[in-house]
């Protein structure tokens, strides 16, 4: 759920604490200046604690750059890494930094995450932006009419 920018600027030291991933992470989102706190899940813990494992490096950024040790990668190198994972896995639609981020809203929103708590996770000023970000088309209004009988 975080901007590219705030996830490509996470640091190991903000994860992990005296060799154990923390349950929350505490990030101050960089566009609003507002600190976002974050649950880590069992699985993100997996997968973090795979990522840490694998990729062992002196620098301090979850996604360190390989030409500096005290930098993490670009948001265009972040978009070739997503674009190239998009096509090796079949997905022939525009797939951008930025869709993971909306991808987490739809999908929660989906599972019946209420719309009030999107916009907390995402920090948005109103109801209105979260919905057209989240792009909530007609057919999912059309199934509402639908669905009721009265």
């Amino acid at each position: 759920a975080l901007r590219i920018n705030d996830l490509l600027h996470l640091k190991w030291d903000e994860i992990f604490w005296n060799g154990e991933i923390k349950e929350h992470l505490y990030v101050l989102e960089r566009k609003t200046q507002k600190i976002n706190r974050i649950y880590v899940n069992e699985e993100a813990k997996k997968v973090l604690a795979l990522l840490r494992s694998s990729f062992p490096s002196e620098n301090p950024y979850v996604f360190g750059g390989t030409k500096s040790n005290s930098e993490p990668i670009l948001r265009h190198q972040a978009y070739r890494i997503i674009k190239k994972a998009a096509e090796n896995v079949g997905l022939t639609e525009h797939i951008s930094c930025h869709s993971l981020r909306k991808t987490f809203g739809y999908h929660a929103w989906k599972q019946g995450t209420q719309p009030a708590l999107l916009m907390s996770i995402y920090n948005h000023s109103s109801y209105e932006i979260t919905m057209r970000y989240l792009c909530i088309a007609q057919d999912d209004k059309d199934k509402v009419f639908c669905n009721i009988n009265l």
